[in-house]
């Protein structure tokens, strides 16, 4: 035989036997490997991590919660030439093969073989990288590469090619937190994928391979090399047409960061929003793509934000300018872009911005900001009586854009004019408003502090404060339904108390000055603090707090003593106004709530809620099912609540000592099918006697600054505390309960004659002015069981009607006022055992 014939058959044979031995090994591996792969028939209910997102009422978005920036998207929503951009840098041949590429395996083997790199490209498909990036780590060996091209081969086996290519798209990771097409899109251009350029797609579908070292915005000239390779390959493959190439790639990078836009800023509710979702949920709350709609009205919630801070300057003003924030010590060689690098930890707070002085003379100051700019104030721009000279070069002071008025009687077009700035600085005091339903409890607006950025600690539902004088309604209503009545005449004279182990407390009106005995309508409109403490001893302290804890306070934070009468509970913003809601909404005792619905990342609805409402008028209470139910009274913890259905005919027909006057009676009632009422906390009646007293509180009393919102449906009550401390004002309107709070966090004073109608009530009224606007007029018509009278002097009923002042009372106390003394009901004369013994000094 021939040498080489002997030689080519001993090669054949040598490759043979490898060629088995491969066989052998693959199979072997196989046997090992195969059982341990996953099964990729989960892919098909892949569940990416997805942001939390939050939307106010009208779906406007709020927030984002989440650290992955991911946006899936459907395969036939990405545009054919986007898709078109990553096939031809990953895989041109994806829609031949069956996820492994033979000739990209072939080539990846030769330049193994020919070249000393350890790592080669044009090893692994689309499919394997979804393999990979779903069931496989990272890690470089042969194992792990037969492992992906085995998982490939299945997932081909079990999805379409636009399933498999779906989840590329979604799953990969384009860098800065960026993860899938869309995000990407979203965040290096600022737009949808359907509207991106050529040029900006073959960049985004160079992310993938090298998200650090070829970003378009970390690194915007070697992004800009694979970019134009892109361009080519497609062009290559027929994607494009050259020139279409060449246009492309004459186009200069510009990826810039891209926030998604926050449409409605609402930061303390969206936080509220976060801590709620983790409770229900758990921590993955952020991560399963949750879309929450709150009850929020961007309207309101502009205008509280906007009433909070124009509120806090007002007041912040009135006390006068406190220095530089803190001060830098500048080089001398400093300029305004060194000094700027100062204020990268410095947020802005509001629309006040940081800035660092650079030079001040009496003149004028110049000022470097964040960005590197620098600002010139003039004398016209500075703190209202300051000179600019008393500022040092490396103060850090705020600023913010001043924006000129146009002038209203000039008809020539307003000139273009440069923004300018003014000098101010932080508020001192913080503030808290909360507006909600009165009906439902949905919260319609929440701010919880000046700037959500410099404190995030929320001042509407965490901060506990004393309300003072606005707390004086709950301790009337209790009287009220002791049988005190807006008529009743209390005595507004000094008294003494002292208690068990001798300490004696004078309580004081803040005028200082005392009115004698009054009617209990006057003592509110006057905010009387002597006829407050009177009428809680008469009542007694046990059973106010019992009853007062209808309202939804917890009981055990109330005062157990007769301070409680002054507003000494400390208490939140947001449930002094769920309080009011009480008063308002016909006596039912509502639950505030601001998430209205949760629903899944496939859009199903998993929670809406269904709050439990007042009514007004309803004869029917909530069973405990919740059902509708008819009754002939309530009655909680032994307090009788109000009729349900009209009086007797004997108490109805009665003429009253006023000669003609009947028990008001509503022919139809409300229509109740299907409403789910909250639970009842106090007599309708109670509720509508002191929301008439707390309307003659804005009409004549420490509210009168609220008539300039010009409606007879806005009552509310101002509150203080000692030293000036709180400022409060809590009130109604329209279908709104608003609570405003002003103080310092460190509870010092705010200072001199900072009271509720000063500091708060003002906040309320610019918030209100737009809550209102276009809402009907509430009616506050008397109930059924209460009787109109004409109430003389001594608190007693006028005999022919004429003369007195007219009051809608209960009508079964109609007998007590013709028995009354002067100075109260005779029932509740007699003090009930206490821990305070009270006496007049005069």
């Amino acid at each position: 035989m021939p040498r080489f014939r002997r030689l080519l058959r001993w090669a054949l044979f040598a490759t043979a036997g490898l060629i088995v031995l491969g066989l052998i090994a693959a199979g072997a591996l196989y046997a090992v490997i195969a059982p341990k792969l996953p099964d990729v028939e989960t892919l098909r209910d892949v569940q990416l991590q997805e942001p939390m997102y939050v939307y106010a009422k009208d779906g406007r978005l709020m927030a984002l919660f989440g650290e992955t920036r991911r946006y899936p998207v459907d395969i036939e929503k990405v545009p054919d030439l986007q898709k078109k951009a990553f096939i031809a840098i990953e895989d041109a041949r994806f829609y031949q093969h069956h996820g492994v590429d033979l000739q990209g395996i072939a080539r990846a083997v030769w330049l193994l073989a020919t070249t000393h790199d350890k790592r080669v490209p044009g090893g692994s498909t689309i499919t394997q990288q979804v393999a990979r990036q779903f069931f496989l780590s990272n890690e470089y060996s042969y194992t792990r590469k037969l492992a992906e091209m085995l998982l490939a081969m299945r997932m081909e086996r079990e999805l379409s090619k636009d399933e498999i290519f779906e989840l590329y798209l979604n799953v990969s990771f384009f860098g800065n937190r960026a993860y899938g097409v869309a995000a990407a899109s979203e965040y290096y251009y600022g737009k949808p994928l359907t509207e991106l350029s050529l040029d900006e797609m073959a960049s985004l579908a160079g992310i993938p391979k090298f998200p650090s070292s070829a970003n378009p915005i970390s690194n915007p000239g070697r992004a800009k090399l694979r970019r134009d390779y892109i361009l080519d390959r497609m062009a290559e493959l027929k994607f494009i047409t050259p020139s279409q190439a060449a246009a492309s790639k004459a186009v200069p990078m510009h990826a810039t960061p891209h926030e998604r836009k926050v449409e409605v800023y609402a930061p303390y509710v969206a936080e509220m929003v976060r801590q709620e979702m983790i409770t229900r949920y758990g921590p993955e709350a952020l991560t399963k793509g949750y879309h929450v709609t709150t009850t929020i009205d961007p309207v309101l919630q502009v205008a509280a934000d906007a009433a909070v801070r124009e509120g806090l300057h007002t007041y912040d003003v009135r006390h006068g300018w406190r220095g530089a924030e803190r001060h830098f010590d500048l080089a001398d060689g400093e300029d305004a872009k060194a000094a700027a690098r100062r204020l990268l930890t410095i947020p802005t707070q509001g629309e006040l911005l940081p800035a660092i002085v650079l030079s001040a003379s009496a003149g004028d100051a110049e000022l470097a900001l964040a960005d590197g700019r620098t600002i010139t104030l003039d004398t016209a721009h500075a703190w209202q009586g300051m000179s600019l000279a008393s500022l040092k070069r490396g103060d850090l002071v705020r600023v913010r854009r001043d924006v000129p008025k146009a002038n209203a009687d000039s008809k020539a077009p307003a000139p273009v004019v440069m923004a300018s700035y003014r000098l101010t600085q932080m508020p001192r005091a913080q503030a808290a408003l909360v507006s909600i339903d009165a009906m439902n409890g949905a919260v319609r607006a929440l701010t919880g502090g000046y700037s959500f950025a410099g404190n995030k600690f929320n001042r509407a539902t965490q901060a506990k404060r004393q309300p003072g004088s606005s707390f004086k309604p709950f301790v009337y209503a209790a009287s009220f339904e002791r049988g005190f009545n807006p008529a009743s005449i209390v005595l507004d004279a000094p008294v003494v108390f002292r208690d068990r182990v001798g300490h004696l407390w004078r309580p004081q009106n803040d005028t200082g000055n005392f009115a004698g005995p009054m009617r209990l309508r006057e003592a509110i409109v006057q905010s009387r603090n002597l006829v407050s403490v009177r009428l809680l001893d008469a009542i007694g302290v046990d059973y106010a707090r019992k009853y007062i804890s209808h309202f939804g306070f917890d009981e055990a934070s109330l005062p157990p003593n007769l301070s409680m009468s002054l507003g000494t509970a400390s208490l939140t913003p947001l449930s002094v106004a769920r309080g009011y809601a009480v008063l308002y909404n016909g006596g039912y005792r509502i639950t505030p709530w601001f998430i209205d619905t949760v629903k899944d990342r496939n859009g199903a609805v998993i929670f809406k809620e269904k709050p439990l409402v007042g009514c007004h008028g309803c004869a029917v209470v909530a069973n405990a099912s919740g059902a509708a139910t008819n009754t002939a009274s309530t009655v909680v913890d032994g307090f009788n609540l109000g009729p349900s259905a009209a009086p007797s005919s004997a108490t109805a027909g009665r003429p009253t000592a006023a000669g003609d006057k009947k028990a008001a009676s509503t022919t139809t009632k409300p229509d109740v099918t299907g409403m789910t009422l909250a639970p009842r906390a106090i007599d309708e009646r109670i509720g509508y006697q002191v929301v008439s007293m707390l309307r003659d509180v804005v009409l004549r009393g420490t509210g009168t600054a609220a008539k300039v919102l010009g409606r007879e449906d806005v009552g509310g009550k101002t509150g203080s505390t000692n030293d000036h401390r709180d400022a409060w004002f809590s009130g109604f309107g329209g279908p709104y309960i608003t609570t405003v709070w002003v103080g310092r966090d460190d509870f010092k004073s705010l200072g001199y004659r900072e009271y509720g109608g000063k500091a708060a009530l003002p906040i309320w009224i610019d918030y209100m002015r737009v809550a209102l606007k276009d809402q009907p007029i509430q009616p506050n018509d008397p109930p059924e069981g209460m009787v109109k009278v004409s109430v003389g002097a001594g608190g007693r009923l006028t005999a022919g009607a004429t003369g007195g002042i007219t009051e809608w009372v209960k009508a079964e106390d109609l007998e007590r006022m013709q028995n009354d003394v002067d100075y109260g009901p005779a029932s509740t004369q007699k003090q009930e055992q206490g821990s305070e013994e009270s006496y007049d000094i005069f």
